[in-house]
């Protein structure tokens, strides 16, 4: 399990697979509520061999479904269903984002992580023998585990969920950990307000394009530098590399989309260059804080709104923030208030605070010269 396999529907899923009346559906059962009682929200996704029926003949959908709509929608004060046609348009992965994790039933032939239920009859096991079922994490047999070890996998009871769902957590856990997280440090801003360029100011030693790159330096694999194409050789004295927005004039959400693009399987933790009173402390505790599980983890201030210059988006988000670019919301912000984000709170809200006019950084400056807030 050392190495991240590439996930086919959601960054973070296990497919259980066998043979019909192996005990697939119940054991799925039984680890969705063990995960969705530990706080997770779980998406749950059955691929069926054979034929099935959602909308029965003479229902409304069934009518919709035969006059030649597709998709068909049905929603109640409970539930939403969507119907196609089987003719591959279900987008499976736009649909689970939301979700934490993600639990297949079927599948076996498909590159997808899984655990092998094993028949009676062992009818399965020529095709795990012969390579044809992939990425086989761990079997779960009926209690007779006879000639099974010589496949080298970690062995279960079906019946064991306590232990299989130890094996699962452990398996997201460490595709969550080999994630990498990157720094950036957003300097290409225009800084009309201030006049000046934020990014060379000097509220400590360092100016501050310097100070916020040491800072997530301290917690990140890498730390570029975000900002316009002609500002590439303005701050190279920086040492850092730089990655030029490719989505122009989008603001915080161009620099991130093109952060993203540059590297889309790692999570970036950004930070504005007008925060002059962050320190190591404040980045320990949105390190610590994050939730690789969700679309992000971001610091919520006292005015109940989150702050999105300086949180942290992980890979999953890139296509949620597409989406909604396209629609035309480019606020960093209302997509962390509408998406299912951590949210931690800072243990000194004003360290938090935005400098962006001449007032605010005399203001700063002052404070900062006191040794205070």
């Amino acid at each position: 399990m050392g190495k991240r396999m590439l996930s086919m529907f959601h960054p973070f899923e296990i497919a259980l697979c066998g043979l019909s009346g192996s005990g697939k559906t119940t054991l799925l059962e039984k680890l969705i509520r063990r995960f969705s009682t530990d706080g997770f929200e779980v998406a749950a996704f059955k691929h069926g061999c054979h034929r099935f029926d959602i909308d029965r003949e003479g229902k409304d959908s069934d009518r919709f479904r035969r006059a030649g709509a597709v998709p068909v929608l049905i929603v109640d004060r409970e539930k939403e269903a969507l119907i196609s046609s089987g003719t591959g348009r279900l987008d499976i992965a736009g649909l689970t984002l939301n979700a934490d994790l993600l639990f297949i039933e079927g599948f076996k032939e498909l590159p997808v992580p899984k655990v092998l239920l094993i028949d009676e009859r062992r009818e399965i096991l020529p095709s795990l023998e012969s390579g044809a079922i992939p990425e086989v994490l761990a079997l779960a047999h009926d209690g007779d585990a006879e000639d099974m070890e010589r496949f080298g996998l970690p062995l279960f009871h079906r019946d064991d969920v306590a232990r299989i769902s130890d094996f699962s957590a452990e398996f997201f856990r460490r595709a969550a950990q080999s994630v990498p997280l990157n720094g950036l440090v957003l300097a290409g801003g225009r800084s009309l307000r201030m006049g000046r360029d934020k990014a060379q100011l000097r509220y400590h030693e360092a100016s501050q394009l310097d100070r916020t790159a040491a800072l997530l330096g301290g917690v990140c694999n890498e730390v570029f530098i975000s900002c316009r194409s002609d500002q590439l050789d303005q701050y190279s004295d920086a040492r850092l590399p730089g990655i030029a927005d490719s989505y122009l004039d989008l603001g915080p959400l161009g620099g991130l989309l093109s952060a993203q693009r540059h590297a889309p399987g790692a999570a970036w933790l950004v930070a504005a260059c007008d925060l002059p009173f962050i320190d190591e402390a404040v980045i320990a505790a949105l390190r610590a804080g994050r939730h690789p599980f969700r679309f992000g983890t971001a610091f919520a201030g006292s005015d109940g709104r989150p702050e999105p210059l300086l949180a942290i988006y992980e890979p999953k988000s890139r296509r949620r923030l597409l989406e909604r670019h396209a629609s035309g919301n480019d606020s960093l912000r209302a997509f962390l208030m509408n998406s299912r984000v951590q949210f931690i709170e800072p243990n000194d809200a004003s360290k938090l605070r935005n400098v962006n006019d001449p007032a605010a950084m005399d203001d700063a400056l002052r404070a900062i010269s006191k040794g205070g807030q």
